[in-house]
This record gives structure tokens, sequence and C-alpha cells, in this order.
């Protein structure tokens, strides 16, 4: 059972005004209950916090990838600071545990709920950059977000080109890219296929292949190139049309 009053020392972190901790794992349900509970909910601090683990996070993928460009790194930071990740990193340092909830936040399964983690650990972050700064704040988030970056990397590798394509498209976008045979040719024992990725009306991406699927798959991987730097869909330079008198396309 969480306790009612927040200890004094989180994940090793002492806060020289406990007023902060207290208000940063107060969640807006337990005032609506306890009236007479002088301190405020978190959601100030939430705001506070998002701002900083935002930069902290962009500092250290600065630094850690310098070979990555602007969209890379852009995408890497959106998947840490998501709120599944944050959600993680509350129930790493346990403060689903100490969650100050009403009744009915905590009968419907608040303590475990992705957002009012993800919030909880925004407003922590927040009131540990307050009460000590940002240094320590550095130091106390950057092990965090070196271990979820990790996961992340070793994710991506194992993961096909296709399904980068869908994610980053639809993250971007909100749209589900779509693959077209548009050619096949040569004889049975060597057929060639030529597939086009489309995300929305516009062919970003080409390919060619000895089946459909490694056709669609280089497809994504160009188009993946291709949007690699694009936030705004119309800054997206179709590819000219497919040259049917030619068998050499990529």
């Amino acid at each position: 059972m969480a306790s009612q009053q927040p200890p004094r020392a989180i994940a090793g972190i002492t806060f020289q005004d406990y007023t902060l901790l207290q208000r940063a794992l107060t969640h807006s349900s337990y005032l609506n209950e306890h009236p007479e509970f002088t301190a405020e909910d978190n959601e100030r601090l939430e705001f506070l916090g998002d701002a900083v683990i935002s930069l902290i996070t962009a500092e250290y993928l600065y630094h850690r990838f310098p070979e990555f460009r602007e969209g890379e790194l852009t995408n890497l930071r959106a998947a840490i600071v998501r709120r599944e990740t944050l959600a993680s990193f509350a129930q790493a340092i346990h403060l689903d545990e100490h969650l100050l909830l009403g009744r009915g936040e905590e009968e419907s399964g608040g303590r475990t709920r992705p957002a009012t983690l993800c919030n909880a650990f925004e407003a922590f972050i927040g009131a540990l950059y307050l009460d000590q700064g940002y240094e320590v704040t550095a130091r106390f988030l950057t092990p965090l977000i070196q271990g979820a970056t990790q996961q992340l990397l070793t994710r991506a590798l194992s993961k096909d080109v296709r399904s980068q394509l869908q994610e980053l498209t639809q993250a971007r976008f909100q749209i589900t890219p779509r693959y077209k045979t548009i050619a096949e040719f040569g004889p049975d024992h060597a057929k060639q296929f030529v597939v086009e990725a489309y995300v929305g009306p516009i062919c970003a991406g080409r390919g060619q292949g000895h089946s459909k699927q490694a056709a669609a798959k280089q497809a994504a991987a160009q188009a993946l190139k291709h949007l690699q730097d694009i936030h705004r869909l119309e800054d997206l330079t179709p590819l000219p049309p497919w040259d049917a008198t030619s068998e050499k396309e990529a």
C-alpha cells in the first residue's frame, strides 16, 4: 500500500525543499477529495519538467551522436520523451509507490496508468530542477536516457525497414505508407518486379527485386532516406515516373 506522504528522498535524491517533492507527487484527484490539503497538484511542475527533459535529452543526443542529422536526432528524442518511456522511468525510480491519488483514481488503476506516471515523472524532474538546478538534474536523468537510447537503437536494428517507414510516417504525418507494383518483366525463372512506396499521394521510394517483397523493402529504404529530414509532407519531392523502357531502375 502506498504511503500517504512522500518520503523525503527518492532514488537517492534528498530534496532541500520538501514541498516541491510533495507537490510533484500530488495528483489533482487527491486535492479534489482532500480540500484541507495545502499543497498544489503537480500540473505546473509537469509543464516545467517536460521542457527540462526535452532539453537534457537533446543535449545528450547532440553530443552522443555527432554523425546523426537533425531529423534523426528529432526522431530519437521523440521516442525517448514519449509517454510510455517516461512512465517506465517513473516506475524505475518507484514514483508509482508514492503518488498521492484520489480514491477514484486509485481504484481505476491510476497508479499504473502510463499518462499518470508520465506526468508524475515530468513533475518530479521539474521539482528537482527547481530544487537543485540543471547540473544535478542532468546527472540524475542521463543514465535513464542512456538506457532508453540503447534499447531503442537495438530495437531499430532488428526492425524491418518497412516497419521503420510506417512508424516514421505515422508519427510525423499520420499516414500509413502504401506499396504499388508498377512493373514486372523477365523470364519466369528470373522475373524482376518494380514496386513504388507512396506516402499519401507522393511516390517517395522505388525498388526493384526478384520478388515483390524484396522490391518493396528496397522502395521502403529509399523512402525512409528521403523522409529523414522532411517535417512537412509538402516539402517532399516526388520521384519522377518510372521509365518503362528501362530495366535498370534501382
